[in-house]
């Protein structure tokens, strides 16, 4: 398991996203390891954020952070080329809506230049995403549903994460949604190396100090 490395991204869902560019300097001065951006279409997901053209904004801005999209939409597809075309380093989608041409989605994602990483919605089985595995980068497990920030976290989701980890040791593994300083070490024992965390950094008085903490959770439960 050597070659994991922990990762902390934000979620800047919860910030002042009328002062995006500045809230996402100051996760990334304190510590953050990429930005998690939360990209919700009002179909898949009940809630509206924003597209590609905030994203290649805050590009502009911010010339060499990591950025990854989570893709909260109906139709992941569409989106590909804008993303790419915003400077987006990893493209991160659900397969629940797409399960028939998940290959070739991932496919025009890694054609585009970016990454891939699949997620999915705590109501799907992990083993729903393991015969895409080999062609993906990272596989997100939801810990809460999909569609706002802020929610409580669902311990529940764990044995996914476990499951991964124990067949694909060196998978890059994601949890978001309700992740905290209460909850990160049952995420980090069963296996996560990439925390997204929203609130729990966002509004935090020190917020260095908690991805510092976040981190040193992660980093723990890797060497062991």
């Amino acid at each position: 398991m050597s070659s994991l490395s922990a990762k902390i991204g934000p979620s800047i869902l919860n910030a002042d996203l009328s002062q995006l560019h500045e809230e996402s300097q100051r996760l990334l001065d304190n510590g953050a390891d990429y930005l998690h951006l939360d990209v919700m279409d009002g179909t898949f997901v009940p809630n509206l954020t924003f597209g590609h053209p905030v994203v290649k904004c805050l590009r502009n801005k911010i010339k060499d952070a990591f950025f990854e999209t989570h893709m909260m939409v109906q139709a992941p597809q569409q989106w590909i080329e804008p993303m790419a075309d915003a400077g987006v380093n990893q493209y991160t989608f659900h397969i629940e809506p797409v399960m028939d041409s998940v290959v070739d989605i991932c496919r025009k994602v890694q054609e585009a230049g970016m990454k891939v990483g699949l997620a999915i919605k705590p109501g799907t089985p992990v083993e729903a995403v393991k015969e895409f595995i080999a062609i993906a980068d990272m596989v997100l497990i939801m810990t809460v549903e999909p569609g706002f920030g802020g929610q409580k976290f669902m311990a529940d989701m764990m044995p996914k994460v476990q499951w991964l980890r124990e067949n694909y040791p060196n998978l890059d593994i994601e949890v978001d949604g309700g992740v905290g300083l209460a909850t990160i070490d049952a995420c980090a024992k069963a296996g996560a190396n990439m925390i997204v965390a929203g609130t729990a950094i966002i509004r935090a008085d020190d917020q260095a100090a908690v991805i510092r903490q976040l981190k040193h959770s992660v980093e723990g439960a890797i060497k062991h």
